[in-house]
């Protein structure tokens, strides 16, 4: 009979669980969303924990799961042990069966028992079992049903068997079921003084979860008591494969014989514990980026560095000389795919990313790894590496001291930690020194001393709007409070958050965040030195410092925030198309309400440019292409073609955001890809989540940059359908068709035209015959050897003067005239000469006598006319006279 793969007993574990009424569930993401205190997951039961105490409810009370795991951080580290021993791995599956108030140790028992011994096919006289050594009702059913003897039930007094949510809440007895591999192994059973020996193994931990523990440490029978139970796939498939030695599985052998192959190396040879590392990291690594981790130089990024770098080490000692890590990709997604289909969907993120940050690991290895020697030849035999190198190495070469640790490992040498601390204690003083006399506000470096105490904020929100976190620090004008209640403002900063710092353009978000002792609503978030900054309204009883929060983004704000962030990609891209390869975006705004873009052109878009990037614009968001992200260093980004947002910081690494397909008709900037930009913000998964982008138009913002704003989805739908409104209306007045609205306005604009002509000229007709309404005429009189005509007008224009002189000029032949007209709270002035005066005379000076009797100053024009104005008809008598002045003078 052949031995089954891993693949086969993980299905058999989960087909004879789903055969007795569990529900089988996916594994949950690696990094958790319901318990801020775990780094990654690390067990089966993480995402079940509100399950079993009763805060969530589900649509079953029996589940089974096979839950991907990592432990490479925080408390539960193995890192240091993967390659060297036969059981730690950084990445694991925990097969588990659980109950939620439903079935108890009368039915746990005998299903571990049934499906190890008859489905699995395992000797019966190899197990044995512990349990806790007050636990008499376990210690009869294995007695009763397993009919195992008391020597082969090992009562445990020690907490190795008993296990508890924390200081305080459910807690309860384990059993755990043990193999024997032999006599000729060393070692002992469980509770003995050589149980660390490699004869009996942990294959399965059954909890019973009964108690509640208060915190003056009494404990009471829990109302609604559970199962959880965990066994290890590797664990459990070298024993049915008959091997002692996880990684002599069949799925991790495939994985040492692909690094074996990549990189010509004997996978049995001197280089064995090499491969064993590159085969359990690519697992990790891989896994964490497609659930969302990138390489970072913080928090989980930082994790996911440190164990991709330790692997390209590995490979680096057994002669790579080119990035191996991405090429085994492949043999990953084949033999894990088909039960985690997210690693097949995020097959060419997983494989860019270990690419680019093995090329750039490369580059300085070599250097650091020459380094390391250079300091340790210098060093007397056995002596630790000083903490001031390690520290140079980690700065300088971007080695984590894990790294260095691992390669002085391998000589025998140590590190000088408490130097290495020291000389980074150093450095953050430094830093913080800088940064404080950097001109921020002194209220300000609060945030510098939180994110050095508590960490930086690790953010969720790239996939996730809702999750928990641990409050790290309640600031209240400026200063930590550790509390706020009822009715107060206050800023509150966590380990981690789905909610969006202010950044790029892009507002910050808003929602809820919820304690078990209050509630508060966030209405901003912004971010200074890694610290995320909640801006909250306490509405209901009281944040606590030390809490964790439930945290939920405002989803319909975040959503339209997304669809114009995601627009203004696509609208940069369209404007570069449209008007040239000189558009570079200025600053922008993506708001819930809109998005705002400043662009450099010099001049206004024409009607047809703007109509073009609108259509330009809604065809790709039609087009609903996927919106991928990619992590790569700056300069790689750039020639890759990625747009910079101006004026933005970049680090050692950037996001790069990809949107809309070409269609071979245009320019892309990898030839594939319609818009590629740097962009740390959050975006929609598909373009077509935009909905519709309607341009309100542009305007100028400053010299050389103009400004476009726009709206997407609802708030574009909501205004094209008020346009469509007001345009009924428009017909509804006009007694027409909307679609005739244009012909019929353009008929009334040409009627009013006509019209208009037609009053001034009879404004002038009245004007020149004296008549109704009109200032009785001036009769042209001798002034000064000129003949003079003046006189003031009512229900004129300013402009109907000009044509009003030249009527009088021809009348007169020779002469000057002065009309005043009062236009309704401003006095219009025109004064013209006919050319055969112009010489002696000028209608300039006319105007300006009169203009300084009438409230205003100044007028001009040229010697035969000329207009000015005032504010005062009053004086119009006298601007006559003062007219007259100048023709005698």
């Amino acid at each position: 009979m052949p031995m089954p793969t891993l693949n086969e007993i993980r299905s058999t574990f989960l087909n004879f669980f789903e055969r007795n009424d569990h529900r089988i569930v996916d594994s949950s993401p690696l990094v958790p969303r319901n318990d801020p205190t775990l780094m990654f997951t690390n067990s089966g039961m993480v995402q079940f924990k509100n399950c079993f105490t009763g805060v969530e409810h589900r649509d079953y009370t029996r589940a089974a799961t096979s839950q991907k795991c990592v432990r490479a951080g925080g408390k539960h580290n193995d890192l240091d042990n993967v390659g060297y021993t036969a059981r730690h791995h950084t990445f694991f599956e925990m097969l588990g069966n659980f109950s939620f108030g439903d079935y108890f140790k009368e039915q746990a028992i005998p299903y571990a028992w049934d499906l190890l011994t008859k489905d699995f096919g395992i000797d019966k006289s190899k197990l044995l079992v512990t349990v806790y050594h007050t636990d008499d009702e376990a210690a009869n059913i294995w007695k009763k049903y397993a009919g195992l003897s008391d020597d082969r039930i090992i009562r445990i007094a020690t907490d190795d068997n008993f296990w508890s949510m924390g200081p305080t809440g459910p807690c309860g007895p384990c059993t755990e079921i043990f193999y024997d591999h032999g006599a000729e192994i060393w070692g002992g059973p469980p509770g003995s003084a050589e149980e660390d020996g490699d004869r009996f193994i942990e294959i399965w931990n059954l909890v019973f979860m009964q108690n509640e523990r208060f915190s003056d440490g009494t404990q009471r029978d829990l109302d609604m008591q559970s199962i959880d139970t965990g066994m290890g796939l590797e664990r459990i498939g070298a024993l049915l494969q008959g091997k002692h030695d996880n990684y002599d599985t069949d799925l991790m052998r495939h994985l040492i014989e692909a690094s074996a192959h990549a990189t010509s190396a004997d996978p049995d040879g001197p280089g064995k514990v090499h491969h064993r590392v590159i085969a359990d990291h690519l697992r990790s690594t891989s896994f964490l980026i497609a659930d969302g981790v990138m390489p970072s130089n913080e928090g989980r990024g930082y994790v996911l560095r440190r164990i991709m770098r330790r692997a390209m080490r590995h490979a680096h000692i057994l002669g790579a000389k080119d990035p191996v890590m991405y090429r085994l990709v492949p043999a990953l997604v084949a033999q894990m795919g088909q039960a985690f289909p997210e690693l097949g969907r995020a097959q060419a993120l997983i494989e860019e990313t270990l690419r680019i940050e093995e090329t750039r690991f490369k580059q300085t290895l070599d250097r650091g790894l020459r380094l390391l020697d250079d300091e340790l030849a210098h060093l007397p035999e056995g002596t630790a590496l000083p903490g001031e190198a390690a520290f140079k190495l980690y700065d300088t070469f971007g080695f984590p001291l894990d790294l260095t640790q691992d390669a002085l490992r391998e000589k025998g040498r140590t590190v000088d930690t408490d130097g290495f601390d020291s000389a980074m204690a150093e450095q953050k003083a430094k830093a913080r020194a800088a940064w404080s006399g950097s001109g921020e506000a002194a209220d300000q470096a609060i945030w510098f001393d939180i994110a050095e105490d508590k960490g930086t904020t690790d953010f969720l929100g790239y996939d996730t709007e809702i999750a928990e976190g641990q409050i790290a620090a309640v600031v209240s004008d400026g200063a930590m409070t550790g509390a706020a209640g009822k009715g107060e403002t206050c800023q509150i900063v966590l380990n981690q958050t789905p909610f969006y710092a202010e950044s790029g353009g892009q507002v910050g978000d808003s929602g809820s965040l919820e304690t078990e002792s209050g509630r508060a609503r966030i209405t901003d978030t912004r971010k200074v030195a890694g610290v995320f900054i909640h801006f909250a309204e306490v509405e209901t009883g009281e944040i606590k410092n030390g809490q964790a929060a439930k945290l939920a983004v405002d989803h319909d704000r975040r959503s339209a925030i997304r669809a114009n962030h995601s627009a203004t990609h696509l609208l940069h891209e369209a404007l570069r198309r449209a008007l040239g390869d000189h558009v570079a975006q200025r600053g922008s705004l993506n708001a819930s309400d809109r998005l705002r873009f400043d662009f450099s052109h010099a001049k206004a878009l024409s009607p047809e440019e703007m109509t073009r990037v609108e259509a330009e614009v809604n065809a790709y968001i039609r087009q609903n292409a996927p919106v991928e992200t990619r992590i790569m260093a700056p300069d790689d980004a750039r020639d890759l073609g990625a747009q910079a947002l101006f004026g933005e910081k970049y680090g050692d690494e950037v996001r790069v955001v990809s949107m809309g397909m070409l269609d071979g008709s245009g320019k892309g900037s990898d030839g594939r890809t319609y818009s590629i930009e740097l962009c740390g913000g959050t975006h929609v998964r598909q373009t077509g989540d935009i909905g519709t982008f309607v341009a309100l138009g542009d305007s100028a913002s400053s010299a050389g940059v103009r400004r476009i704003e726009a709206l997407t989805g609802a708030a574009a739908f909501d205004y094209l359908s008020g346009q469509n409104a007001r345009l009924a209306r428009v017909a509804g007045d006009l007694k027409t068709r909307p679609e005739d609205v244009p012909e019929r306005v353009k008929s009334l604009m040409e009627e009013r035209r006509a019209l208009a002509n037609e009053v001034a000229q009879l404004r002038r007709d009245l004007a020149m015959a004296g008549g109704a309404g009109q200032g009785e005429a001036v009769a042209a009189r001798d002034v000064g050897g000129v003949a003079f005509h003046a006189q003031v007008l009512s229900g004129v224009q300013g402009r109907d003067l000009p044509p009003l002189i030249d009527e009088h000029k021809a009348r007169m032949g020779s002469g000057a005239i002065l009309l005043i007209a009062d236009t309704g709270g401003k006095v219009a002035v025109a004064a013209g000469v006919t050319d055969d005066l112009t010489a002696q005379l000028s209608a300039v000076d006319l105007v300006r006598a009169a203009v300084a009797e009438l409230g205003g100053k100044g007028g001009g024009g040229r010697p035969d006319m000329a207009q000015g104005g005032g504010s005062d008809i009053g004086g119009a008598d006298a601007a006559i006279k003062a007219a007259e002045g100048v023709l005698t003078s």
